[in-house]
């Protein structure tokens, strides 16, 4: 754990160069907004519709692979439709409070949304539904936390453990500063420029 420690410096070091550099976070609140949105039906699109939109924006290497079709979309709405109690139940639950006989369940629904959009689609579909429970990831982020992704279909236990290392790194960082809103997206916002983008590691991490 020690070697993942991120103060509140590092967070704010790395929303300044997110800010400067990515245009992911417009489609992260776009998307945010529409699976909100969806769920309260104060739009025509279903929830389903609504993760699609940031799943062929946001994942869109995963699409170079993989044909999104009819099939694929009524995949992704079967998917909802086979979870509805627990993604429910985990709605409004923070990563602060998870509780640790969560993980056979939840290492079996990452399981089952990896098998229709891949470990990294999987991640990203889990935050959206969940936002301040699932911390997102992609495979540059698991290899630094020494998860590296396995075969297909056989990464929920290290989720998991991805997981407890981000509840570790909030609570951490919630003593430091009670002020940060969602501390899984300022913590991805970190990862993503400490381990994905060369432009922030050849600087130093500086802004």
């Amino acid at each position: 754990m020690a070697d993942h420690k991120i103060t509140p410096a590092d967070i704010k070091r790395a929303r300044k160069a997110f800010e400067a550099h990515e245009p992911r976070d417009l489609f992260y609140r776009a998307a945010t907004d529409l699976v909100a949105l969806a769920r309260q039906r104060a739009t025509s699109l279903s929830v389903a519709e609504a993760l699609a939109v940031l799943l062929q924006t946001w994942n869109k290497n995963y699409y170079r692979f993989h044909t999104f079709d009819k099939t694929h979309f009524a995949s992704i709405e079967k998917l909802l439709l086979d979870h509805p109690n627990i993604l429910a139940r985990y709605r409004n639950l923070t990563i602060d409070n998870l509780d640790r006989g969560e993980q056979p369940t939840v290492s079996s629904l990452f399981q089952a949304f990896e098998n229709l959009l891949g470990p990294v689609g999987a991640a990203k579909a889990l935050h959206l539904l969940a936002p301040r429970l699932f911390p997102l990831w992609d495979r540059h982020i698991a290899k630094a936390y020494g998860l590296t992704l396995g075969n297909a279909r056989s990464n929920g236990d290290h989720y998991w453990r991805f997981m407890l290392i981000a509840q570790d790194q909030c609570r951490d960082l919630n003593r430091q500063d009670p002020g940060c809103q969602n501390p899984l997206k300022s913590i991805d916002e970190y990862n993503y420029c400490e381990y994905t983008k060369h432009w922030w590691r050849d600087s130093g991490g500086l802004c």
